[in-house]
């Protein structure tokens, strides 16, 4: 079999592997199993020796040069909290919330995946006021008069 038929194969093989993991790591083992592929069409003589050369060469400074330049956004995940979206929010206060006793407060839409929300607060807020959402503490929003 023609070597250029060999490494093109392999690096169909490799980006389909790359697909079923999403991983990226071994996409770049893929693209330079290519780029050899290229090579041979182009130089057809070229010996196994700088194949199996150029190929280590083009895929590890490609992965190399992708580790440098990959920069990964945060370093934990925040499934399950909240990002700041909420404060500001103003919604109707259905049960009195004050110092001593908490209450609820109900949104027109959906905040963070429910409409109403457990509500704690500084001062009283009578049922049927409007407030304002100040902080999100554990499972339960801090509101204040609006």
């Amino acid at each position: 079999m023609d070597p250029m038929w060999m490494w093109a194969a392999i690096g169909i093989i490799l980006l389909a592997v790359e697909m079923a993991t999403g991983t990226f790591y071994v996409l770049w083992f893929g693209v330079a199993a290519l780029c050899v592929a290229v090579i041979m069409w182009l130089f057809p003589n070229t010996s196994e020796a700088i194949q199996y050369s150029a190929f280590a060469v083009l895929s590890l400074s490609s992965l190399a040069i992708w580790r440098i330049n990959y920069k990964k956004t945060s370093t934990s995940t925040r499934v399950g909290q909240s990002q700041g979206e909420e404060i500001g929010r103003v919604g109707t206060v259905i049960e009195t919330a004050s110092l001593k006793q908490n209450g609820k407060i109900r949104f027109a839409q959906g905040l963070m995946g429910s409409r109403e929300w457990t509500a704690i607060a500084d001062e009283t807020i009578e049922s049927g006021s409007d407030a304002s959402v100040v902080a999100v503490v554990g499972n339960a929003l801090k509101i204040s008069k609006k």
